[in-house]
């Protein structure tokens, strides 16, 4: 029998946290705050170990019900918390590396005065997110999906009154919305066919209907819609426009929102939801095209970039086009691989970035650093481990979940083109990363800060001192302990693994239209053989030496060509530079039609055209009438006993004509 392990208090913590420092941490020391924001945030984390600890004791899938939320008919659901490999997995990475980066604000936001409000958003965002983990449903799910939304809303407008801030938030809350709206459809659809949200129930219905090999249906139409609310909470194209701004919040938030928590929410989904996408391989192909695509264009723009944050901006989305191509070969559990150490060295690459623009004082611009690996060399070390872990270099994290996911991109995936992109995009992901090391700690230092003048501050120049005074300097242990526990993650945390732990949860068969044209056998997350992948392998780690040795060249022993080869690149490379101008189209075919729309037909046609007009005109009819009949009231004896008289003389015509009638 399963012990009760009281599941409902893991996210119960974060939103007590959330609550306290939101009602009463104005009134707070700023040590009262860290206190309540870290006890439980890190009591969260606890709880989730202790769910770990118990593993042996436990029979999964375990579910908690509470009381039955919603009931309509036959229709009903629960409040209820549902445990199996996949969310513990997820639940041990959102608590874990969300308590580093809680620890890590402290120091980074010190000198903020929004400080109280900072925590309590960031509590409350741990709070949707392990919701969101936590569900036995999808409505349940849901709220969490909408809650982090709203949180991550608070958190990278969080310096609102800058007008960048403040429309970095909205364009993140808009462009999820878009998403949602498939979301939200999908499960209409769920509701018709199968009368329930709950996982299980939901997926036995599925396993009764046959794959929809041959026609797309039912099951191909959720999995699209699911796939569009992915890929807004996952910045996949097209929504992915919303995420690079989102480097406007504070640097713990990029670390929070790109690495352990909501950028892996869509991919949490279509990994949740296996069992309808086994079963309708066209919404698979669906997604493993939208991830391959995003990862090859996402790698591309982030050559480049300047800004240190858009750098690992642009990496990430990239990196969660890698996930989604996974998930779109059926290689569920590599994704989920993926996922988890992606949350190592993104979390410290972004967390390392906060350092380096502490040490200069605010400064972003790659081109206005250089040469500190021996003026911050925690930082450097620690930000180094990161950048081999991404590229993929061995024995490091990002080299175990990136290769298991190439392998089975060409094992089992329906083309080998899907591999053959996600084997460039891996090396231009090392190329663009080492790129970031050498111009960031390598060479002479190129800024202004140690000769006096003011650093360029970047968007996140808050809480670093003044500039000159002290020139640059190392982060304090509050920020560096994160550092180095993450570091070590991300050298050591690929030999975890995840993939043979997700097993009971993803005992995938898949039949792609192509095997099924062919005659050929399902495909299953056991396909290939060793020695394929052992050539593959080799090669992965051959295209990621390649990279790094190529960013060697251009800006160790040559620093001059990069400049050379922008020039002679021209156009091409300003449009690669800004970001294939993909803002200024959606701008110009999509929100300034729309907002011209809203001007000309919704308020000056309908609102004031119409709406206006008709109230407006009734108010000044009833106004003239009641001015007309105001004479009425006159006061005088002689007018009333004539209006009687008018009055009768009336009642008496009316009464004969119906006499006559």
């Amino acid at each position: 029998m399963n012990p009760n392990l009281y599941l409902w208090l893991i996210p119960l913590l974060p939103l007590t946290g959330a609550a306290l420092n939101g009602f009463f941490g104005r009134r707070l020391s700023k040590t009262g705050v860290s206190a309540v924001a870290l006890a439980f945030s890190g009591a969260a984390f606890l709880m989730a170990l202790r769910v770990l600890l118990s593993l042996s004791s436990l029979t999964l899938p375990y579910v908690e019900t509470g009381i039955s939320w919603i009931r309509s008919g036959s229709f009903h659901v629960n409040f209820a918390y549902y445990l199996d490999q996949l969310s513990l997995v997820m639940l041990m990475v959102v608590t874990g590396v969300g308590f580093l980066i809680h620890i890590y604000s402290v120091g980074y936001m010190w000198e903020d005065d929004g400080f109280w409000r900072f925590f309590s958003y960031l509590n409350l965002f741990m709070f949707f997110m392990l919701t969101l983990i936590l569900a036995n449903n999808y409505l349940l799910m849901f709220i969490g999906w909408e809650g982090v939304g709203l949180a991550s809303y608070l958190l990278i407008g969080f310096y609102f009154l800058k007008d960048s801030a403040a429309a970095a938030g909205k364009k993140a809350f808009i462009t999820n919305r878009i998403g949602d709206f498939g979301f939200l459809i999908a499960l209409f659809l769920i509701i018709q066919h199968f009368g329930t949200l709950d996982y299980q129930k939901v997926f036995a219905g599925v396993a009764q209907l046959p794959a929809e090999t041959m026609s797309t249906g039912l099951l191909t139409a959720i999995g699209i819609l699911l796939m569009v609310g992915a890929c807004g909470k996952s910045a996949q194209i097209p929504l992915y426009v919303w995420l690079p701004d989102a480097m406007e919040g504070p640097t713990p938030v990029s670390a929070l929102i790109h690495a352990a928590t909501m950028v892996t929410a869509g991919v949490y989904i279509v990994a949740r939801s296996h069992a309808i996408f086994d079963k309708a391989p066209t919404a698979l192909l669906v997604v493993a095209v939208i991830g391959t695509l995003t990862a090859i264009f996402a790698a591309t723009i982030g050559i480049a970039q300047t800004d240190i944050k858009k750098v690992l901006a642009y990496s990430t989305v990239s990196q969660l086009g890698y996930m989604f191509m996974a998930c779109g070969v059926a290689a569920y559990s590599a994704g989920v691989f993926h996922l988890m150490t992606h949350a190592f060295f993104k979390g410290l690459l972004f967390l390392g970035s906060g350092s380096v623009i502490h040490a200069l004082s605010g400064e972003q611009d790659m081109r206005q650093m250089g040469g500190l690996r021996k003026k911050i060399p925690w930082t450097f070390w620690t930000m180094t481990a990161g950048t081999v872990a991404i590229a993929g270099i061995p024995p490091f994290a990002g080299f175990w979940s990136k290769d298991e996911i190439l392998w089975r991109a060409y094992s089992q995936g329906p083309s080998k083109i899907i591999w053959a992109l996600g084997l460039l995009t891996a090396f231009i992901t090392s190329f663009y990363m080492f790129r970031l090391l050498f111009m960031t700690f390598f060479g002479e230092y190129r800024g202004k800060l140690e000769s006096g003048g003011q650093a360029a501050h970047g968007h996140d120049d808050h809480g670093h001192g003044s500039p000159g005074h002290g020139g640059i300097h190392e982060s304090p242990m509050v920020v560096l302990v994160p550092l180095m526990i993450l570091a070590v993650l991300s050298i050591g945390g690929g030999f975890i693994n995840a993939p043979k732990f997700l097993e009971p949860v993803f005992k995938t068969q898949v039949l792609f239209l192509e095997d099924h044209a062919a005659g050929k056998t399902p495909a299953t997350e056991e396909s290939g053989d060793k020695g394929t992948e052992t050539t593959l392998m080799i090669v992965s780690v051959g295209v990621a030496l390649l990279g790094a040795g190529l960013a060697w060249v251009l800006y160790l022993k040559s620093p001059h060509l990069p400049g050379q080869i922008a020039n002679s690149l021209g156009g091409l490379y300003r449009t690669v530079h800004n970001k294939y101008y993909v803002d200024q189209l959606y701008s110009f075919f999509l929100i300034a039609p729309l907002i011209a729309m809203s001007r000309k037909w919704l308020w000056k046609g309908i609102d004031q055209g119409l709406i206006d007009t008709v109230i407006n005109d009734s108010a000044q009819g009833t106004s003239d009438l009641g001015g007309a009949l105001k004479h009425m009231q006159s006061g005088n004896l002689r007018s009333y006993a004539a209006w009687l008289t008018l009055g009768a003389a009336v009642i008496v015509a009316y009464m004969v004509w119906l006499g006559v009638h």
